[in-house]
């Protein structure tokens, strides 16, 4: 169990680290052009921020043993990120494009669950 949490923990870091820095990358007005609703670029860029944010947290405290418990956290603010993007992108009317989200944030909410209760990593 423990190896398959590393497995996914590590995926998803280098996907949010990825989506993370591609909203400081690319133009506002490239992103809103490929999404399905129009979004500020301050929330883009706050969006972004947490991606990042939260794909080091998935796999920092872990793997250094430093406040191991801030990886469930991160695990499940980047399910409520995912679960937002679910939403909007249903709304905006594409219902095909929200799976994709959705199984992110159902394996964010795994990471969550798994490494607060069932194989939490100990601290130093």
């Amino acid at each position: 169990m423990n190896i398959a949490l590393w497995i996914i923990q590590v995926l998803l870091s280098l996907l949010f680290l990825f989506a993370g820095s591609t909203k400081f990358v690319m133009p506002v007005e490239e992103m809103n052009r490929q999404a399905p609703v129009v979004l500020p670029g301050l929330l883009l860029h706050f969006i972004g921020a947490c991606e990042i944010l939260g794909g080091l947290g998935l796999i920092l405290p872990g793997l250094l043993r430093i406040k191991p418990g801030l990886t469930p956290l991160a695990a499940a603010g980047l399910a409520i990120i995912t679960l937002g993007a679910t939403v909007i992108t249903i709304k905006g009317g594409a219902i095909v494009m929200a799976v994709f989200p959705f199984v992110v944030c159902l394996l964010s909410i795994f990471v969550a669950y798994s490494r607060w209760r069932v194989a939490p990593i100990a601290p130093r």
